[in-house]
This record gives structure tokens, sequence and C-alpha cells, in this order.
């Protein structure tokens, strides 16, 4: 019984890790033609082109394949940069929990990629009524910053 709740178990797991990211509230979702890892490299080489370093990375791919399963590609890549940092702890110490902002390359069931992250206005908007409109200004902001990352990196 162990044996097959286990089995049922990496099934699910397996089938929901397939699932294609879909549009949501607050996010930019853009399906690509791309390879997962050419997107991977995309994004690190607009990010730099749009003065935002590449400041973590995690995703579950290698560390599931030691342990014998199988994901599809899955990264998380944190992108900013200390301007952004400094000015935004100057007006929220408490908002520094959200940097850097994280963008997500998941690979499809076709072997094309997906590039998916939360606008950052959204990121950042629990913080605004204690920081204030500069805050919300430094957000906007990033929203074009991240706008123009997502459309060099996919096209």
């Amino acid at each position: 019984m162990r044996l097959f709740l286990a089995t049922l178990a990496l099934i699910l797991t397996t089938a929901t890790a397939q699932a294609e990211m879909a549009p949501r509230d607050g996010w930019s979702v853009t399906p690509t033609s791309k390879t997962y890892d050419q997107l991977i490299a995309d994004v690190k080489a607009a990010a730099k082109a749009n003065k935002m370093g590449v400041v973590t990375q995690a995703g579950p791919t290698g560390a599931a394949k030691a342990r014998g399963i199988t994901l599809p590609g899955n990264r998380v890549i944190g992108l900013f940069n200390n301007t952004y940092a400094v000015n935004i702890l100057n007006l929220s110490t408490a908002a520094m929990i959200e940097a850097p902002v994280r963008v997500y390359v998941t690979e499809n069931a076709d072997g094309t990629a997906t590039l998916s992250y939360k606008l950052p206005s959204v990121v950042f908007a629990p913080y605004v009524p204690e920081a204030g409109a500069e805050l919300a200004a430094l957000s906007d902001e990033l929203d074009t910053v991240f706008a123009s990352i997502a459309a060099e990196a996919v096209e």
C-alpha cells in the first residue's frame, strides 16, 4: 500500500508540475518559442542591458533529478540593483523583504518556455500606505524596467 501511495504521489506531483503558467491578475505571463535554457540566458542578458543584476537563482529541477524525479525546467531568477534597493530601503524597511523582484522561467511540455513575473507595482503595493507615493512611483518605474527586460528576453 505504501508503494502504491508513493507512486500515486509521484504521478500527481509530476502531472501538477507539467501544468503551464496561465495568465493571472497582477502578473506578466509570456509564452515563447524559445527553449528553457535559451530563455534563461536571454533573461540574464536583458537584465544586464537594463542595469539590473542577477541577485538570486533557484529551481527544483536539478535537485529533483538527483532524487529520481523528472520535472520540467523551472527557474526563479531574482533581479535588482543597488540604486533601487537603497531608495526603497530609505522609504520602507519592510518593503525590502520583496527584493529582489523575481522572474520565473518555466519549461512547457512542447519544449518551449514561458517567462512570468509579478508586476513590481503589485509586489510593493502592500507597503505604499506606509512608504507613500515615492514607493508607488519607484514600483511603477520598476514595472517599466521589468517590461523592457521581458520584451528583450522573449523577442
